[in-house]
């Protein structure tokens, strides 16, 4: 579910939405998401001073609380 919002949140900020590539990674701590878009989207993903990327990992912790689960979000490279 966090997966799916994810991707459909970075593909409606993004100019070219068919390079949003989002993976899940499970590991001890609990489920990392990672987020890949085109070099030249990067910066609409994560907004001025980080208050886009702020806000996307606000709503992703607040949908996995349902979950009872620790969700990270990484924006790569």
């Amino acid at each position: 579910m966090e997966r799916d919002l994810i991707e459909y949140i970075a593909k409606s900020l993004v100019d070219d939405p068919s390079a949003v590539s989002v993976r899940t990674v499970e590991t001890e701590a609990g489920l990392t998401i990672e987020l890949r878009v085109a070099p030249a989207d990067i910066g609409k993903v994560i907004g001025k001073q980080g208050r886009i990327a702020k806000a996307i990992r606000t709503v992703l912790s607040a949908s996995s609380v349902r979950g009872n689960k620790d969700v990270r979000l990484q924006i790569l490279d």
